[in-house]
């Protein structure tokens, strides 16, 4: 029975984090440059209890040199560009520029005005407004992240952020009485 109790907690404690009020947006940034064989990826992980976002990117094959990166938010249609430039301007801290391939890594605090685009905040009242609406904004397809450069002004890469699945906590609790009845299946056939 100790082990039934021990392989139980064990169970519950995976199923924590599937609790927690954490998003993981990820894009596949393309080109949006003819000719341009550019690409790359970005992972956005929003922690909606702590009010942070920390943006990771990978990208390589630009025509031109980096020269700003962002997220902009939000779109009319899902998935249909273009919208205004939502986090902070002309490009996110520490970005690497000047390249044509590169990555980065940064935690912002959404709930401080610097991780925004100051227009974006006016546009949605306040601080706590442009919170909501770039959350809107992701959970519904209406953001993606792009990468300015010297060849596209406008944006050479770029990919709408998707929100992906994360299982439920009922999913957790199924996997918790299914393992539980292997565990008693188990003992019996001892």
């Amino acid at each position: 029975m100790k082990k039934l109790s021990i392989l139980f907690a064990a169970t519950l404690l995976a199923a924590g984090p599937a609790l927690a009020h954490t998003v993981v947006y990820t894009a596949n940034l393309s080109s949006i440059l003819p000719g341009s064989n550019g690409s790359g990826s970005a992972t956005v992980t929003v922690d909606y209890d702590l009010g942070t976002m920390d943006v990771e990117a990978s990208f390589s094959g630009l025509t031109g040199t980096v020269t700003a990166s962002h997220i902009h938010c939000c779109t009319v249609d899902a998935g249909v560009t273009p919208a205004g430039v939502a986090t902070t301007t002309p490009t996110f801290p520490g970005f690497p520029s000047g390249v044509t391939s590169g990555t980065y890594s940064h935690q912002f605090n959404l709930l401080d005005a610097s991780s925004y685009n100051p227009a974006f905040i006016t546009a949605n009242t306040n601080i706590n407004g442009a919170y909501a609406a770039l959350g809107v904004g992701l959970d519904t397809d209406h953001a993606y992240f792009n990468i300015h450069t010297t060849a596209a002004p406008g944006g050479e890469i770029q990919g709408f952020l998707v929100a992906q699945a994360v299982p439920e906590a009922s999913t957790s609790l199924m996997l918790a009485v299914g393992l539980l009845g292997v565990a008693g299946w188990m003992r019996r056939r001892r």
